[in-house]
């Protein structure tokens, strides 16, 4: 087994790529004009209200107004901030009557923000196409072994540490480090970590909250009081524990970066990382490159010989199964099945991989035998589990079908460095030559009948001229004859194949 993780970073952009027993598994892309946003701390100012959305939006000084749900709104730190108006508004004699009001059922939007409130928001998803930055008052501060809830009166262990022993040992530690009222949950690194390392890490997280605080108190509203840490930085505190055999970097500077965080949160890495400086990119090197130029196919092929076809829309992805070239040894039901398992594992790969987020449809090919599709079911379900990131998935229907989601926090990594054709305007297909010759011909007939010039030109891409005069040239000398005029038909490499023009 040999896990690695490779960092190619430079001014303009960071890649990042994780190793899992040789094999590639999830990629990580940041640029600088795209900074990723998650986890970062504003002062927000609600700018609009809507009731019947039951959500805000808030201007935290992005492009686009951010968007706040009711149910990420932490009620308790809003009341303390806005009792005296509401009690006042509503009128409440005390804030315990004011409270109990409001908050012994679902409070609704109205009643927790109004226009031109200052509150404190962090952001939990990016801006993604066309829709701007999702938020949420429950703020989470993660650091190496605890992530901390400032907002949250709760205990939790990661349902990565199996051992009994082990999870009430961290809630013991958490429980009796925890201010008042807050919450924190142990990350799968703190397993079998010592005491005093984990409770530096929550007085760290303590410190940094009342920081936050400070700046929030002094701050103006649309201004950012907390930064996340860069991509690489996240990566090395979120990725790195004893399995990890290797972190090659291929920047200097960022070398020395990491070198010093890693001595100071995690000693025990501080021999596996290593400064690259071979002649040949790093990502050619580990053929990375090669990786990231599959992600953009439709097709998967499968090992044996079936493949699977991957559609993304903004909503959904679409995942479909096919035998292919695979025609199996016995019979149908087992060469369905076998294809049918592959795929499950191909796929578990590619969704993390891609980092597909969202609703994700699977069309798996038709099973008769029950025991067959909870195969494949337990085939999917036990590939998910090498995923970090939440995935909930459903049986499958008697049509073949899984309905699963991901948590999205990002655009895809194929989202991340594409972009809509600007040919087809990203539908994927174009009309065909012989449908582009048929509108030509239509064309033509409709400048004749409003023109008086003796000639008509057309211009088109080279093939669709060629299917023109080879296979259309009758309907052409027709045209000619009925309307009396002359038509030249010009080949022109500049026009794409669906395009044309009519002249005369």
């Amino acid at each position: 087994m040999k896990n690695i993780i490779l960092i190619n970073n430079r001014d303009y952009e960071s890649r990042i790529a994780i190793i899992e027993n040789d094999q590639p598994v999830e990629l990580h892309i940041e640029r600088d004009s795209e900074k990723r946003l998650v986890g970062n701390i504003y002062k927000g100012e609600v700018i609009r209200v809507l009731p019947g959305m039951q959500a805000a939006f808030v201007d935290i000084g992005l492009e686009k107004a951010a968007f706040l749900y009711v149910s990420d709104i932490v009620p308790d730190r809003l009341l303390q901030k806005m009792e005296e108006r509401w009690c006042e508004e509503e009128g409440f004699e005390n804030s315990d009557e004011c409270e109990e009001h409001f908050f012994s059922r679902k409070a609704s939007i109205e009643k927790l923000v109004k226009e031109k409130d200052k509150i404190l928001v962090q952001i939990v998803k990016d801006p993604i196409s066309t829709k701007g930055a999702r938020l949420t008052t429950h703020i989470t501060l993660p650091g190496r072994y605890v992530v901390f809830m400032p907002t949250i009166d709760h205990i939790g262990v990661s349902h990565k540490i199996t051992s009994q022993k082990e999870r009430e040992r961290l809630r013991v530690i958490l429980e009796k480090h925890r201010p008042v009222s807050t919450g924190f949950i142990a990350r799968t690194n703190a397993e079998e970590e010592k005491d005093e390392k984990i409770i530096a890490d929550m007085e760290l997280l303590i410190g940094l909250w009342n920081n936050i605080l400070k700046k929030y108190e002094k701050s103006v509203a649309r201004e950012c009081i907390h930064q996340e840490f860069s991509l690489p930085l996240k990566i090395i505190r979120d990725y790195c524990n004893e399995s990890v055999n290797n972190i090659i970097i291929d920047d200097k500077e960022l070398y020395s970066e990491i070198k010093e965080f890693i001595g100071l949160y995690m000693p025990f890495m501080s021999r596996r990382i290593r400064y690259y400086d071979g002649t040949e990119p790093l990502f050619e090197a580990f053929g990375i490159e090669n990786t990231i130029s599959r992600l953009l196919a439709r097709k998967v092929w499968l090992r044996s010989g079936g493949y699977i076809i991957i559609d993304q829309t903004e909503a959904l992805t679409v995942i479909d199964v096919n035998t292919g070239k695979y025609v199996g040894k016995r019979n149908l039901e087992e060469t369905i099945t076998r294809t049918n398992l592959e795929a499950a594992e191909e796929i578990a790969y590619q969704v993390r991989l891609r980092n597909i987020g969202g609703i994700i449809i699977i069309d798996f090919i038709d099973m008769n035998k029950p025991s067959n599709r909870e195969k494949v079911y337990k085939k999917l379900e036990s590939e998910l589990r090498k995923d970090r990131v939440k995935t909930t998935i459903s049986k499958i229907s008697e049509l073949g079908l899984i309905e699963m989601t991901r948590k999205r926090t990002t655009d895809s990594i194929t989202r991340l460095i594409t972009e809509p054709c600007q040919h087809c305007d990203g539908r994927g297909f174009v009309k065909s030559r012989m449908t582009v010759t048929y509108e030509i011909l239509r064309s033509i007939e409709q400048k004749a009948l409003g023109s008086d010039s003796d000639v008509i030109t057309v211009k088109a891409h080279p093939e669709v001229v060629d299917l023109l005069y080879q296979e259309n040239k009758g309907f052409i000398e027709d045209i000619e004859k009925k309307y009396k005029k002359g038509i030249v038909i010009e080949p022109s490499v500049e026009y794409l194949t669906d395009q044309f023009e009519v002249e005369g």
